[in-house]
C-alpha cells in the first residue's frame, strides 16, 4: 500500500522490491463494528454442525440458508458454557456475553459487564450519539415478563453491582430516537465521498516521490502505468451519477398491528398470547435489522445487540404455520425436533439477510461487514435438557482480520475463551475475561 494523509492509502502492484527479503506483514486494523444477536432455545447441534473439513464443508440443514455468505462466516463449534451458574435460562443469557455466573442478590445480576459493553466502552462511549443500541423483537411473552432475559450487562469497572439493561421494544420509538432529525438530503457526505474518489492521488502527498526514488527503472515504470490508470478511472467518475450515502434512514413499515408491550404486564391474562402481536413479527424483526444497520452505518453507534425474543420464547410463529408457541415445541408439550428445525432454520435466514445488508454498505472502498464482528449465540445448546455443552456459535465479518470461510473445532474449551478472543479482536489486549476459573486464555486459529 502507498499510504497518504489520514486513513488514504492506494494499492500496489507486485514490485521487486517486495521480495523475499521484506517479509514483515502488517497487523490487522481492530474491528470497528459489533454485533451480538441472540436467538431462543440452542439448537439441534446434529442439523447445525457442518461436514468436511476446516476450509471444505457443508452447511447443516439449520445453517444452509447462510451458504450465500459461507465465505464470510466463522462456524465455533465445540465450545463449552462453564460459566453458566444459576437457572437453566436465565444464567444461560447472562454467561453468553458475559462468561460469569448468575447472582442471586437483589443487587446484582451477574457479576461482570457484557463484551458488548467492554467494546462500547473503546469505540463508541463519547464518540457517537450512543455508546450501544440494544433491541429485542417479541420480548417478554413468558411468565417471567422479560424480567429473565436481559443479555446486555452494564459496568465496566471490577466492582458490583453489574446490572443488566432491558432492550428498547418499541420500533417506531426507536425509529424517531435514531432517526428522526436524519435528513437524508442534508448530509453532503455523498459528494464528498465522491471527490474522495476523484482526487485519491491528491491525498498521497510527497509518498509516490519518495517511493518513486528507491526504485529500479522496471519497478519505476511498472508503477507509473499503475498510477495512470487509476487517475483514469477517477476521472472517469466525473461522468457518473452521483451515489447515494451509505448514511440514510431505514424504509419505515407499519408496525401499528404489533404491541411491543405485550407480556410485559405481569397482571395481564392474555400477556403471553397476541396473535396480531405475533403474526407481525417477521416485518418488526426485518425492521429491527434495517435500523442496527443503519445505525452503525451512520456512525450512531458502534455497538449493537439483537434479541429474536425472550429466554421463554411464548410466541407463536404463524407464519411457519405453527399453532403452539416456540418453548411448547422446546420441551413444554414434549421435545419437537422437527418443529424446533423449522424454527431454527428461520432465524437462520434472518441472519442472512442481516449479513448481506451489511455487505451491501459502502463505507469507503469496503463493506461494514468487513469492518465488523457479528457474534451469533444462544443461551443453551440443547433444547430438552438446557445442556450447555457445544454451543451453537457463528462469527461473522472481517473486523479484526477474523478469518471467515471455515468451521474450527476445539475441545470443550470453556466459551470464555472466545469472549476475550473476541475482545482481542477489537484491540483489547487481554487474556481472560469474565470468570477467571472458566478462561483459559483466547482461542487459537480465529485470525
Amino acid at each position: 500500500m502507498l499510504r497518504g494523509a489520514g486513513a488514504i492509502a492506494v494499492a500496489l502492484p507486485w514490485l521487486e522490491i517486495m521480495g523475499p527479503e521484506r517479509p514483515a506483514h502488517a497487523q490487522p486494523a481492530p474491528a470497528r463494528r459489533f454485533l451480538a444477536v441472540y436467538t431462543p432455545g440452542g439448537t439441534l447441534i446434529d442439523r447445525w454442525r457442518p461436514t468436511g473439513t476446516e476450509t471444505s464443508f457443508t452447511l447443516g440443514p439449520i445453517l444452509a440458508p447462510l451458504a450465500p455468505v459461507q465465505d464470510r462466516l466463522l462456524v465455533v463449534d465445540g465450545l463449552d458454557m462453564k460459566s453458566a451458574r444459576g437457572e437453566q435460562h436465565q444464567c444461560g443469557i447472562i454467561a453468553w456475553l458475559t462468561g460469569t455466573d448468575q447472582m442471586t442478590t437483589s443487587t446484582g445480576y451477574a457479576r461482570g459487564p457484557s463484551i458488548d459493553q467492554v467494546i462500547a466502552s473503546r469505540i463508541s462511549a463519547g464518540q457517537m450519539a450512543k455508546a450501544s443500541v440494544q433491541v429485542a423483537v417479541r420480548w417478554g411473552t413468558g411468565k417471567s415478563h422479560g424480567l429473565m432475559s436481559p443479555m446486555n450487562i452494564a459496568n465496566f469497572e471490577d466492582t458490583a453491582p453489574h446490572s443488566p439493561i432491558p432492550p428498547r421494544l418499541d420500533p417506531v420509538e426507536i425509529f424517531t430516537e435514531l432517526f428522526g432529525t436524519l435528513d437524508p438530503g442534508a448530509s453532503n457526505d455523498a459528494a464528498l465521498r465522491l471527490a474522495r474518489k476523484r482526487s485519491i492521488l491528491d491525498y498521497l502527498d510527497r509518498r509516490y516521490a519518495g517511493l518513486s526514488a528507491r526504485l529500479g527503472a522496471a519497478d519505476r515504470q511498472k508503477l507509473d502505468q499503475h498510477l495512470t490508470k487509476i487517475r483514469e478511472i477517477e476521472q472517469g467518475l466525473g461522468s457518473a451519477p452521483a451515489t447515494t450515502s451509505a448514511c440514510r434512514a431505514p424504509m419505515r413499515v407499519d408496525t401499528s398491528d404489533y404491541n411491543p408491550s405485550a407480556g410485559l404486564d405481569a397482571d395481564d391474562p392474555g400477556s403471553i398470547v397476541d396473535s396480531s402481536t405475533d403474526a407481525a413479527i417477521p416485518k418488526v424483526g426485518k425492521l429491527m435489522t434495517d435500523m442496527l444497520v443503519m445505525a452503525l452505518a451512520c456512525d450512531i453507534t458502534a455497538v449493537g445487540t439483537l434479541q429474536w425474543s425472550d429466554t421463554e420464547a411464548k410466541h407463536t410463529l404463524p407464519w411457519l404455520n405453527l399453532t403452539e408457541h416456540h418453548h411448547f415445541y422446546q420441551e413444554m408439550g414434549g421435545f419437537r425436533p422437527a418443529e424446533c428445525e423449522l424454527i431454527y432454520t428461520w432465524y437462520s435466514e434472518q441472519h442472512l439477510y442481516l449479513l448481506q445488508e451489511m455487505d451491501k454498505v459502502d463505507m469507503g472502498g469496503h463493506s461494514l461487514l468487513d469492518e465488523s464482528v457479528v457474534f451469533f449465540g444462544s443461551e443453551i445448546s440443547d433444547p430438552p435438557t438446557h445442556a450447555k455443552k457445544d454451543m451453537p456459535f457463528l462469527l461473522a465479518g472481517g473486523g479484526g482480520g477474523l478469518r471467515t470461510g471455515r468451521w474450527v473445532r476445539y475441545p470443550s474449551l470453556p466459551h470464555n475463551n472466545l469472549l476475550v478472543s473476541i475482545l482481542n479482536l477489537f484491540g483489547d489486549t487481554r487474556t481472560t475475561f469474565g470468570s477467571r476459573e472458566y478462561c483459559t486464555g483466547p482461542l487459537t486459529n480465529l485470525t
